[in-house]
């Protein structure tokens, strides 16, 4: 019998995906558990127990200061040395829309050993809440070593929902970088993969970057939601639609599971 891979849903105040989340991750064999971070902190629970450290999307608290500055704060300054050896040990993390903020502004994303903040995610250039379903191009099979993008088709589809998801690196050297290394592993773009202006790019992020990984290839960050098409059923147009039961999100959470399962 394979081995159960273990994934930690981490919550706080504001978080309100977690539930979605953990259903992807348990539809692909893993099991999740709803950690608090308060739980963490006092350790009674360790980040080392688990395999995959998933973040959610929501609003935690509140979006205060910024969206995901105080959790990230608090992975930053109070869980710095549980996240470097869950990271050396070679497991896995995704953080996805309020995730994919507290990843970059903890420094986690793009990665530089030093948790330094290279990058943001800011108002939306509409300047309002941006809740849309989006093509997204994969760049699996273009120099990209994600494990989280395995197999995926070169444009899929997700829903976004957030109101400060607009990628900014720090400068130019940064995106550089980023492209250098091969860490883009989404982009906006229409329907036949071209790039495109809003409402195809909903927040106005550089080079119309949706989703980095780090270096490594195990940290992914992205703002569209996976988790909310993992079945044809979540589908806007899905009465009319190709008889496969399966949606462009569950392969994401497929791949991370299957990597722990081979490599952990």
């Amino acid at each position: 019998m394979a081995r159960k891979i273990n994934v930690l849903i981490l919550r706080t105040a504001g978080t309100n995906c977690d539930v979605e989340t953990a259903h992807a991750f348990s539809c692909v064999g893993a099991s999740a558990d709803f950690i608090h971070i308060n739980t963490l902190l006092a350790g009674k629970k360790k980040l080392e127990q688990y395999h995959i450290l998933a973040l959610p999307g929501g609003f935690s608290y509140g979006d205060d200061i910024a969206a995901g500055k105080i959790l990230a704060n608090e992975l930053r300054y109070k869980l710095k040395n549980q996240l470097e050896n869950f990271i050396k040990d070679g497991k896995l993390i995704i953080g996805i829309c309020n995730g994919f903020q507290i990843l970059v502004k903890s420094g986690l994303l793009p990665g530089n050993n030093e948790f330094r903040q290279e990058a943001s995610l800011s108002i939306n250039d509409s300047a309002k809440f941006e809740s849309r379903w989006v093509y997204l191009k994969s760049a699996q099979g273009r120099g990209n070593s994600c494990v989280w993008t395995k197999d995926l088709p070169e444009i899929i589809y997700l829903p976004v929902a957030h109101g400060e998801g607009k990628f900014i690196p720090k400068n130019t050297a940064v995106l550089n970088r980023l492209k250098k290394n091969s860490q883009v592993v989404f982009t906006y773009c229409s329907e036949d993969g071209s790039a495109a202006g809003y409402p195809y790019n909903p927040n106005g992020s550089v080079e119309h970057i949706a989703g980095i990984c780090d270096e490594t290839g195990r940290v992914l960050g992205l703002m569209p939601h996976p988790e909310r098409h993992c079945f044809l059923y979540q589908h806007p147009r899905w009465p009319g639609a190709k008889k496969e039961t399966e949606g462009d999100g569950l392969q994401i959470f497929r791949n991370g599971v299957e990597y722990a399962g081979k490599k952990l």
